[in-house]
C-alpha cells in the first residue's frame, strides 16, 4: 500500500556522593537513581532556601533512593524477560523523553496542496535528531490478543489508525487496546480511494469515523490517515473540517517478511514514521507477532527506541 506522490499543488496525493556505603555498593542502576533524584535537590553550603521562602532543600533518604532504585531493577527486568518470552533478539531500547517544545509540523516538501498553510500537514516523520522512531497500525482487519498482551508486557508504543467497516467486528477488542494507552485514530468510515470522491463524501467519510471513535472510544481524534496514502486537496480540507490537525502518513512500511522504503537510501532515519497493518498469516504468511519481532529486531540493532507520536504533536 504504498502510495504514489506526485509533486503537484492540487495532485492526488501523495551527582552528590550516596550517603550510605551501601548504596554504593548496589551498582549502577542505583547511582544513577541518586543522581538523578539529587539533581534536583542539591543545595550549596549556605542552606539557600526553596522558592516561595520554604525550609532548605535536603537530600532524599536513602530509604526511598534504594527503592526508587529497586523499582528501576524490577523494570528493566521485566522488560528482560517480556523480550525472551516474546523471542527478540535484544531487549528494546527506551525512548527518552519527548521534549518540553513540540517539534514544528509542516507539510513534507512536494506534498503540499493549494492552500496549504490552512490545511493540516501531510509528513512522513517528525523532526528530531534523537535516534527514535513511531509505529503505526492501520485498518483493523486482524484481532489477536496475543499481539496486544506481547506489546504491553514490552511496553512499546504504538498509534493506530482504523477503519469502522473493520472495527465493527469487534470494538470491544479495540477498547482494550485504549485501555492500554495506545491512541486510536482516524483511517474513514470505509477506506475508500478518497481522491475518486467529492468534497462531500470524503467529509462524510472521514467525519463519520469522528463520531464513530467518539461515540465508541470516548475521544475524537486529532490524527487523520487517507486510506494508501492517497489525499487531495478536498481531503485535507474535509479532515480540517471534521476537527483533524494532522495527517501522518509513513517513511517505511513493515511486513511479517521484509521491509518497504520510501527514500532512495532505503534506511532508517531518525523521526520516521513507519507503517504497518493489522493482519495475520492469511494476508502476511506470520502473525502480528512476527511482524512486531520483524520490526522490534530491526530498529534496536540499528539503536533505535520506539516513542510514541503523540508525544511530538
Amino acid at each position: 500500500m504504498r502510495a504514489v506522490v506526485q509533486n503537484d499543488k492540487s495532485r492526488v496525493s501523495r551527582a552528590f556522593r550516596p550517603s550510605s556505603p551501601r548504596l554504593r555498593t548496589r551498582g549502577g542502576v542505583a547511582v544513577l537513581a541518586v543522581a538523578a533524584l539529587a539533581s534536583g535537590c542539591a543545595q550549596d553550603a549556605s542552606g539557600t532556601r526553596g522558592a516561595s521562602g520554604g525550609e532548605p532543600l535536603q537530600a532524599p533518604p536513602a530509604r526511598a533512593l534504594d527503592a526508587y532504585a529497586g523499582k528501576l531493577r524490577a523494570a528493566q527486568a521485566a522488560r528482560v524477560a517480556a523480550a525472551e518470552r516474546w523471542k527478540l533478539e535484544k531487549v528494546p531500547l527506551t525512548a527518552p523523553p519527548p521534549p518540553a517544545k513540540k517539534p514544528e509540523i509542516k507539510a513534507r516538501e512536494g506534498f503540499e496542496v493549494r492552500g496549504q498553510e490552512n490545511l493540516p500537514p501531510v509528513f512522513t516523520s517528525i523532526p528530531t535528531e534523537k535516534k527514535i522512531v513511531f509505529l503505526t497500525i492501520d485498518d483493523g482487519a486482524e484481532k489477536d490478543p496475543a499481539f496486544l498482551r506481547m506489546m504491553s508486557e514490552l511496553k512499546v508504543p504504538y498509534t493506530a489508525f482504523l477503519s469502522d467497516y473493520l472495527v465493527k467486528e469487534d470494538y470491544g477488542y479495540f477498547e482494550k487496546m485504549r485501555d492500554r494507552g495506545v491512541t486510536l485514530n482516524n483511517h474513514t468510515l470505509n477506506h475508500p480511494y478518497l481522491p475518486a470522491l467529492s468534497y462531500r463524501e470524503q467529509k462524510r467519510e472521514i467525519c463519520g469515523m469522528q463520531d464513530v471513535i467518539e461515540e465508541r472510544y470516548g475521544k475524537r481524534p486529532a490524527l487523520f490517515r487517507p486510506p494508501y496514502g492517497n489525499y487531495n486537496r478536498d481531503t485535507l480540507r474535509a479532515a480540517k473540517a471534521c476537527g483533524i490537525r494532522y495527517v501522518p502518513i509513513w517513511n517505511e512500511e513493515v511486513f511479517a517478511d521484509h521491509w518497504d522504503y520510501r527514500e532512495w537510501d532505503r534506511k532508517i532515519h531518525p523521526g520516521d514514521i513507519v507503517l504497518t497493518h493489522f493482519r495475520g498469516a492469511d494476508d502476511w504468511g506470520g502473525t502480528m507477532r512476527d511482524m512486531v519481532r520483524a520490526f522490534l529486531d530491526k530498529v534496536t540493532a540499528e539503536g533505535y527506541a520506539v516513542a510514541r507520536l503523540e508525544d511530538y504533536l
